[in-house]
């Protein structure tokens, strides 16, 4: 696998990640028979999953790059991995307001 490639499959994966948590907004949102909750119960976990398959394929394309000859395309693996970063960033948020939720759903009783 190329640079490129890895690059561009880390800023699909990615923006993916980063999109999955507002999708499973829209869903609860036009959905009658989806509440919020649960829409949230499978957009957080599946937002972590592209976010790791996003950073593997970032690494990916960094080490390729760090391997060609050239050593160009800095651009798009710069951008892959930013997008996939933002997209653990966003994953762990939702992993994190889940489990306050969690909590606090336990001490109430």
């Amino acid at each position: 696998m190329t640079s490129s490639s890895a690059a561009r499959a880390a800023a699909l994966l990615g923006a993916l990640a980063i999109l999955a948590i507002p999708i499973g907004v829209v869903v609860a949102d036009v959905s009658a028979s989806i509440g919020l909750l649960e829409a949230l119960y499978y957009a957080v976990p599946a937002a972590a999953v592209l976010a790791v398959l996003a950073l593997i394929a970032g690494r990916r394309a960094r080490f390729a790059r760090a391997r060609s000859i050239t050593g160009r395309g800095a651009g798009p693996v710069r951008t892959g991995r930013f997008l996939a970063w933002l997209g653990a960033w966003v994953a762990f948020v939702g992993v994190v307001t889940l489990g306050v939720y969690l909590g606090l759903r336990l001490a109430q009783g």
